[in-house]
């Protein structure tokens, strides 16, 4: 096999704005594999490295995807070798799947990617000030969203509480759930989360940054709010960590993005770990283009989960790769009589 990666970059259409940054541009890495006695068939993986939060934001990643793609053979089989760089992994199985499968973008076989029944995702609302997230809210009730995904901890949280009654107040039966993303101190999190609870809180990401496993476990065991790990699974690289974690802290759930987790084979060691536990999961995307967000609803809709999934990121950009998924409402789609533009791609 031959390989070889470009860098592109993603354009958001609005700031989008997280308790650890603001973000106006996303840039991304596509790798592209292919057999010599076959060049026009052609499978192409998304590295989608998250700066700032991904394990494997360092200063060689460039050196290491072209490493990886001058000894491509070496991953047929397996990439466990790759498992300190998840977005790489990610970017290489999706690739190495899509060429066995003809270069179609279509890496497992479900109802969903036959075009036969659509995936549920949840409303996203990003961080904004209290003006913008009220319209944003009012947009995704109108589009028909029976869940909801509230990003906090970027405002003053006085206003927070009055958009989460506004909320409350306009779908008194929706299902909200809560993403901090760590902005909350230890000391603080519980009186914090007390007050939320009163809105009928799905769970809630992330209240405290991860790395504190006590004071992580102490808030899951008297949370009135399930908690939902995210953050704390990045970096936990082999099952001894991922046990160690699961078993101290032992969450409500736990939030698998194969772009930070490491790809197919390391999100579903992840889902085994934690049914074996009784520890509920779903997955999200990582702000791919639709190369990465396929792949991942791809895999998803092998599990059959009806629980509604993280897949909203699609409409972020402005350029992003035009794809058969279509969202009608809360349904995500994948439209088979639409056809893949790869132009951005192919000729780079």
């Amino acid at each position: 096999m031959v390989a070889e990666w470009l860098k592109y970059r993603l354009g958001f259409r609005f700031t989008a704005i997280t308790s650890r940054e603001r973000l106006s541009y996303k840039d991304t890495y596509y790798i592209k594999v292919w057999d010599e006695s076959r060049p026009e068939v052609v499978g192409i993986g998304e590295a989608a490295l998250f700066r700032g939060l991904s394990c494997d934001d360092t200063p060689d990643y460039e050196s290491m995807l072209s490493c990886t793609c001058a000894n491509i053979d070496r991953y047929a089989d397996s990439t466990v070798d790759l498992c300190r760089y998840p977005s790489i992994r990610f970017g290489i199985e999706t690739a190495i799947r899509d060429l066995r499968n003809g270069g179609r973008r279509h890496l497992f076989d479900s109802e969903w990617s036959c075009g036969n029944r659509p995936l549920t995702i949840n409303g996203l609302i990003w961080m904004g000030d209290k003006t913008t997230m009220r319209t944003r809210i009012d947009a995704k009730l109108k589009e028909g969203f029976s869940c909801i995904k509230v990003k906090i901890g970027g405002i003053d949280f006085a206003h927070e509480l009055e958009l989460l009654s506004y909320l409350r107040a306009q779908a008194p039966e929706i299902e909200i759930r809560l993403d901090a993303n760590g902005a909350f101190s230890a000391k603080e999190a519980l009186s914090r989360i007390d007050r939320l609870s009163r809105f009928h809180i799905h769970s809630i990401e992330q209240p405290i940054r991860q790395g504190q496993y006590s004071e992580m476990a102490r808030i899951c065991n008297v949370s009135p709010i399930p908690i939902a790990l995210d953050e704390e699974l990045i970096g936990l690289n082999d099952n001894g960590l991922r046990i160690r974690m699961l078993d101290e802290i032992h969450p409500h759930y736990i939030i698998i993005k194969p772009t930070l987790t490491g790809g197919f084979s390391a999100s579903d060691e992840w889902i085994k770990l934690a049914e074996e536990r009784s520890i509920g999961w779903w997955a999200t995307s990582a702000l791919e283009s639709n190369i990465g967000l396929n792949a991942i609803a791809q895999w998803i809709a092998t599990h059959r989960t009806e629980m509604p999934q993280g897949l909203g990121t699609g409409q972020l950009y402005d350029n992003n790769i035009p794809s058969p998924m279509t969202l009608n409402g809360e349904k995500l789609w994948y439209d088979t009589g639409r056809t893949w533009d790869m132009q951005n791609i192919m000729h780079k």
